[in-house]
C-alpha cells in the first residue's frame, strides 16, 4: 500500500466519487461501521479467558482452548461470508444479517452475566472447591458464543472487500485497506481498555450491554450509507463451483491434444476485448488447459456451452491457476498466526500470575495487556504509510512490495516469541526462588510491564504483515473472488486457532510445560518452540516468495509508491 496513499490529492479523491454511488462519501460510513462492530467484537472476545475463569469456573487452560475455539470461529467462518457475497447475496447483505446476528449473541451473554441461575455457583474461597456449570448453562453460553463468532465472521472481513470496491484506483483502496486496519485495531484498543475495566469493575452486564449497543449503532451508521454505496453485482453462483468445473472437465479431456490456436479455447464474448485473461491458458499447470479446449460436442450452435462440467472458459481456467500460484504463500500464514495464537491466549495467563498494580489502588485488568500490541500496530501502520513509504519514493530507488513486507512481519514476530522465552524465563525464576510454585493463587511480584516489548515486537509485526496480507490477495486474487481474498487472510488465522489449540493439547501431553497452575510449568519453552517453527516457517515463505510473479508484472503492487 503506497505512500501517495496517504497523501492522495482533492481532485484524485473528487474522480473516484464523481459517479453515482460509491467514492469517498462511502468512506465515513464504512469506517465507522468498523469501529462500531469491532468495539462490540472486542468488549466481549478480548476478556472471555478471565470471564469463563470467574464466572464460569473453567481451569485457565480449558478457558484458553475455549477462547481459541471461539476467535477459531470469529476467523474462520468469513470465508463462508465471503463465498456468499460473491456468489449470491452481496456484501451488503451479508455484513448487516451477520450484524443482527452477533447482536443476539452477545445478548444472550448479557443475560448469562445478568441472570444467576445461568451461572453456576461462585467457588468457594475457604475450601477451593468450585461448581461446574450444568448441562444446559453449558448450551446458553455455547449458543451465544457461536452466534456472536458467527456475527463477527460475517462482517469482519466482508467490510474489507465491500470498501475496496467502492474505489477503481489501487492507491483508493491502499487507503481503504491502512484506515481499514487502523480503526479496527484502535477500536479494540478502546476495548481492550475501556470495557474491559468496565467488566472487571462495574459488572459483566454493563460491560455486555455497551458491547451490543455499539453492535446496533455500527448497524444503524452502515444501513443509513445504503443509497451511497457501490452494490458490486455478484456472480449468481458459487466463484468455487466454477473452480470446480475447471477440475473436472481437465480431467474428462485430459488426453485431448492441445494447440496454440486462439480459436480453440473457448472465452465469453466479454473476455475476448479485457486485457485481464490471455488469449490462449497459460502454460502453468498445463494440464488445466483441457478444460478450456473446445472438442466436438462442447457448444451449442449458438456457441454457448452445451455442458459446464466438461468446457470452461479461459478465464476460468487461469482463475484456478491463480489460486494455485497462491496457495504455498497462503500456507505460511498459518504458523506465522499460530505463533501469535499461542502468545496471546497464554499472556492473559501470565498477567493473572504477575503484579498488575499501578499505584496503590488501581489495578490492570489481565486482558488489557492486550493493548499494546494494537497501539503498536496502529503506530507502526501510521509511520509505515506516512513516514517509510513517503522517504522510500522521494530518497531511494527501491520500494517495498506486498511480500517484503510480509516477509519483514514474519521477521519481527519471530523476535517477538524469543522476547517473550526470555520474559517467561525470568518470571519463573522469581516464582522458583520465593517457593510460591506450589501456591495456585500466588501472585509473582513482578510488574506486568516485563510484558510490553515482546507485545510492541507483535504489534510491530503484525503492522507489517496483516495489511501487507489484505492488500496481496486483494490484488492478486481472480476478480470473481474479491470479496472472498480478504476472507482467505482470515482462513488462515482461523485455522491457526485450532491448530494453536492442537499445539496446546500434544505439549501438554508430551510435557509437564502447561499445567493449569503455571507457576509450575515451562511457558519458556513453548514460546522457544513456536520461535523455531516460525524460523523454518519463514525460510519456507523466502522460497516461495522469491519464486513468485504478481499477475501483471507491468504494473505496480498496489503498495508501491509512485514517485
Amino acid at each position: 500500500m503506497e505512500s501517495s496513499a496517504s497523501h492522495v490529492d482533492e481532485a484524485e479523491m473528487q474522480s473516484s466519487s464523481s459517479r453515482k454511488n460509491g467514492g469517498w462519501i462511502t468512506f465515513p460510513f464504512i469506517i465507522a461501521t468498523m469501529a462500531g462492530l469491532s468495539l462490540a467484537s472486542g468488549g466481549w472476545m478480548i476478556n472471555l479467558i478471565v470471564y469463563l475463569i470467574d464466572e464460569f469456573n473453567m481451569k485457565s487452560i480449558k478457558a484458553a482452548k475455549v477462547y481459541n475455539v471461539v476467535n477459531g470461529l470469529a476467523t474462520l467462518f468469513p470465508i463462508v461470508g465471503g463465498i456468499i457475497a460473491d456468489s449470491s447475496l452481496g456484501c451488503f447483505s451479508v455484513i448487516w444479517i451477520s450484524s443482527l446476528i452477533s447482536a443476539l449473541g452477545i445478548l444472550l451473554l448479557l443475560l448469562t452475566a445478568a441472570i444467576d441461575v445461568l451461572r453456576p455457583l461462585p467457588c468457594d474461597d475457604g475450601s477451593g472447591l468450585c461448581a461446574s456449570p450444568s448441562k444446559h448453562q453449558y448450551v446458553v453460553l455455547y449458543v451465544a458464543l457461536a452466534l456472536a463468532s458467527l456475527g463477527v465472521a460475517g462482517t469482519r472481513f466482508t467490510i474489507a472487500p465491500m470498501g475496496a470496491n467502492q474505489f477503481d484506483k489501487p492507491k483508493h483502496q491502499a487507503v481503504f485497506f491502512n484506515w481499514y486496519i487502523f480503526a479496527f485495531y484502535t477500536s479494540f484498543a478502546v476495548s481492550t481498555t475501556v470495557i474491559v475495566y468496565v467488566e472487571d469493575n462495574v459488572s459483566w452486564a454493563w460491560g455486555f450491554g455497551i458491547s451490543m449497543a455499539f453492535n446496533i449503532l455500527g448497524l444503524v451508521i452502515f444501513l443509513a450509507g445504503k443509497r451511497f454505496y457501490r452494490h458490486v453485482k455478484e456472480q449468481g453462483g458459487s466463484p468455487f463451483v466454477n473452480l470446480a468445473r475447471v477440475i473436472v472437465a481437465a480431467i474428462q479431456k485430459w488426453r485431448v491434444p492441445l494447440s496454440e490456436q486462439i480459436q480453440n479455447y473457448y472465452h465469453y464474448p466479454s473476455d475476448k476485448t479485457t486485457l485481464t485473461t490471455s488469449p490462449i491458458p497459460t502454460k502453468f499447470f498445463k494440464f488445466l488447459n483441457c478444460a478450456a479446449f473446445i472438442t466436438e460436442g462442447d457448444t451449442r450452435p449458438d456457441g454457448s456451452i452445451s455442458n459446464p462440467w466438461r468446457l470452461c472458459t479461459v478465464r476460468q481456467v487461469e482463475d484456478l491457476k491463480s489460486l494455485i500460484k497462491l496457495f504455498p504463500l497462503w500456507a505460511s500464514g498459518f504458523l506465522i498466526s499460530t505463533q501469535l495464537v499461542i502468545q496471546t491466549s497464554l499472556l492473559i495467563l501470565q498477567a493473572l500470575k504477575m503484579d498488575r498494580h499501578m499505584g496503590p489502588h488501581f489495578e490492570i485488568p489481565a486482558s488489557t495487556m492486550l493493548v499494546f500490541i494494537l497501539l503498536f500496530t496502529c503506530i507502526t501502520i501510521s509511520i509505515i504509510d506516512r513516514i517509510l513509504y513517503p522517504f522510500l519514493a522521494t530518497y531511494t530507488s527501491f520500494s517495498l512490495s506486498p511480500l517484503q513486507r510480509i516477509g519483514i512481519g514474519h521477521v519481527i514476530t519471530i523476535l517477538s516469541m524469543a522476547v517473550s522465552a526470555l520474559v517467561e524465563s525470568r518470571r519463573l525464576r522469581l516464582t522458583k526462588s520465593l517457593n510460591l510454585q506450589g501456591q495456585n493463587d500466588a501472585i509473582v511480584p513482578m510488574s506486568v510491564f516485563w510484558l510490553v516489548p515482546q507485545l510492541a515486537l507483535n504489534g510491530i509485526g503484525e503492522g507489517f504483515h496483516f495489511p501487507g496480507h489484505i492488500g496481496f490477495y486483494y490484488q492478486e486474487f481472480p476478480a470473481s473472488l474479491k470479496s472472498t481474498s480478504t476472507a482467505m487472510v482470515a482462513l488462515f488465522i482461523g485455522i491457526a486457532y485450532y491448530l494453536g489449540n492442537g499445539l496446546i493439547d500434544l505439549v501438554q501431553r508430551l510435557s509437564g510445560w502447561l499445567p493449569d497452575n503455571i507457576n509450575n510449568g515451562r511457558i519458556d519453552n513453548v514460546f522457544w518452540l513456536c520461535c523455531v517453527l516460525g524460523s523454518a516457517n519463514f525460510i519456507y515463505y523466502l522460497v516461495f516468495a522469491s519464486l513468485y510473479k504478481y499477475k501483471s508484472m507491468d504494473d505496480k503492487p498496489n503498495d508501491v509508491p509512485s514517485k
